[in-house]
């Protein structure tokens, strides 16, 4: 974004006859759509009011999935027509300032590394792998008639089967391509999320668009924390009140 200390890395994990070429295509465009994305929520923030070097997670997540979708719809017609050809993970880290800003489709990975008291290296997962055995990602395929189910040659691993056709069996519930699972719940939306320090969580608040949207942004960001704390765990149940005491 011509920002100085604003980073954008990204691994593209391609998979299919054209894997190659859907990996290159969003290398290449992915970058410059998310970077326009976010300059026109900045801009919008400033209109409202709102500092620029601070965007509201909703605005970063606005931006993050715009820029997805208009990925997906690119590679539709410069990639793959038939929709049998493959497709590819995406796994995108933006840090701007203290923040870090995490967009995940598949089960590619990001980790940060942090120091124990003892300055011991400690492994943090800032992704989870999205995969049909995730039971919110099944129900989304089986709401849109894909079926999930093992191969027997392969019975350790879940894929993502068309309604009356034993292909393609995608072992991930998210990507970009694969058009002809796009129907039968794969979807190219990111699970986007950033990593904030306690302090921050009022921050969340105070930059909500609307005192309605607050308490759901704060459940958001609590129940990845959970998964990213627990990630082998059921989610307990979050449940957030934000009282306004001043107007």
């Amino acid at each position: 974004m011509g920002e100085k200390g604003t980073i954008f890395c990204g691994v593209f994990d391609g998979h299919g006859p054209l894997g190659h070429n859907f990996s290159q295509c969003i290398r290449d465009n992915l970058p410059s759509k998310l970077s326009e994305a976010i300059k026109m929520s900045q801009k919008n923030s400033i209109t409202s009011g709102q500092n620029e070097k601070n965007m509201p997670f909703v605005s970063w997540n606005e931006s993050f999935i715009k820029s997805f979708i208009e990925m997906d719809e690119e590679l539709a017609m410069k990639v793959d027509t038939d929709g049998f050809s493959g497709g590819s993970t995406a796994v995108t880290v933006i840090k701007q300032g203290d923040q870090l800003i995490i967009g995940n489709l598949g089960d590619s990975r990001a980790v940060l590394c942090t120091r124990a008291d003892d300055n011991q290296c400690v492994p943090v997962p800032l992704t989870i792998d999205l995969k049909p055995d995730i039971p919110s990602e099944a129900l989304r395929i089986a709401n849109c008639g894909g079926r999930v189910f093992s191969a027997k040659e392969d019975p350790g691993v879940k894929r993502i089967w068309m309604p009356e056709e034993d292909c393609p069996g995608l072992a991930m519930s998210r990507a970009f391509g694969d058009f002809c699972l796009k129907n039968c719940g794969l979807t190219s939306v990111p699970d986007v999320w950033d990593v904030l320090t306690n302090n921050e969580v009022i921050t969340i608040v105070a930059s909500a668009p609307k005192r309605s949207m607050a308490a759901k942004i704060l459940v958001k960001h609590a129940v990845h924390a959970w998964r990213h704390k627990y990630p082998s765990s059921e989610i307990d149940d979050c449940a957030v009140i934000c009282l306004f005491l001043n107007e």
